[in-house]
């Protein structure tokens, strides 16, 4: 696993889901390799009550509620839609139910304005038509087909952003279970075996971009995964990606719990003046989801890492929140400003502690960056 850049979850995760499958004897649907049970488990981890001979960390972190739903959907004819606002961790809990049910995470569409029926049907080797002419060994199934052969999930990225043709050839597919290839005389219709299901996600910020019909709506279960409000959940949800980023990159580096309190604090702090403000010109460009929160972190971790002293520093951290969230010049800058000079600086003189430092590092960003 350590020459690949990243390992999808079936692999990451592997000597994990051979335990779970050797000691999994509850009732699997269709071709299943773990039980509800059991898929529930890896995501969530486990608990004392559930009496197993090792821990399984938790991995997604969420409500119970949205997981449980999602797996019984897939368990149905239905397809499972995962919506919410970027960051939220959608894409990684699909990726983690697939992984768990197929063990094979790896069959997606990306949808894009670009994305045709080509990429969720199937396309042609060219050079094999012209030498032997159309069949089954010169068609290139799209990853659904191969999902829809294989008994598998397949997983549709950012739904909303492929055109109303894309999602019409989808409509066919969770509705009649088979794709048709009219350019075979036979062995024309690939069907779908049982366990074939579909995971979409879509960000609920891009609402109007390409909404979905009515019909396509309702081939799927709707999952809504909010934004973590939860400071000790989203504390949580950081430290396991730096714990993880740190294994990745083989790095020793020292991350003071007092520095997340303070990325943590500036987030929530940055939120709460998003939801104050009166136009989208006095808000940051940046959705200020918990993924962008670790892309900071990570940020900040790398250049302690090669540039700084091996550890992290509030000076770093700072710098690293400007050149993250300043998107918009100048407009992002003069936010940021405000935002060091209106709750900042009166916080670094009654508290103390790291905020003097963090206060410096944002203003000497700001500087460069202006």
């Amino acid at each position: 696993m350590s020459d690949l850049l990243r390992a999808p979850a079936e692999i990451k995760y592997a000597e994990e889901l051979d335990w779970l499958e050797s000691i999994d004897d509850n009732p699997k649907p269709f071709s299943w390799r773990l039980s509800p049970k059991m898929v529930r488990l890896f995501i969530l981890g486990s608990e004392r009550a559930d009496g197993l001979d090792r821990e399984i960390p938790q991995k997604w972190f969420g409500d119970r509620s949205f997981v449980e739903r999602s797996i019984v959907t897939l368990a149905s004819d239905r397809g499972l839609l995962l919506i919410g606002d970027p960051g939220t961790g959608k894409s990684w809990l699909a990726e983690l139910l697939a992984a768990a049910i197929c063990r094979n995470s790896t069959l997606v569409v990306q949808g894009t304005a670009g994305t045709t029926e080509d990429h969720i049907k199937y396309s042609w080797n060219v050079s094999m038509v012209i030498a032997k002419g159309q069949s089954r060994e010169s068609m290139i199934p799209s990853p659904i087909m191969t999902a829809m052969e294989g008994g598998a999930i397949g997983r549709f990225e950012e739904l909303t952003r492929s055109t109303s043709d894309v999602q019409d050839a989808l409509i066919s597919i969770l509705s009649e279970k088979y794709i048709s290839v009219p350019e075979l005389d036979s062995d024309n219709i690939v069907f779908a075996k049982p366990g074939f299901s579909i995971i979409a996600t879509a960000n609920s910020r891009d609402r109007g971009v390409n909404d979905l019909s009515s019909a396509l709506k309702r081939r799927f279960n709707f999952v809504r995964i909010p934004v973590v409000g939860n400071k000790k959940a989203e504390a949580e949800i950081v430290r396991f990606r730096t714990e993880e980023l740190l294994r990745r990159h083989q790095i020793e580096l020292d991350v003071p719990p007092t520095l997340l309190d303070v990325l943590l604090q500036s987030f929530a702090d940055l939120r709460a003046s998003a939801a104050a403000a009166g136009s989208d010109d006095e808000k940051l460009e940046s959705a200020l989801s918990t993924a962008e929160q670790i892309g900071v972190l990570e940020d900040a971790i790398l250049h302690s890492n090669f540039f700084g002293e091996r550890t992290l520093t509030a000076h770093t951290l700072a710098s690293s929140l400007v050149g993250s969230l300043a998107r918009r010049e100048p407009e992002d800058l003069a936010i940021l400003n405000k935002y060091l000079h209106g709750v900042i600086e009166p916080r670094s003189k009654e508290e103390g502690g790291s905020w003097p430092e963090f206060l410096e590092g944002g203003r000497d960003a700001i500087a460069t960056l202006s």
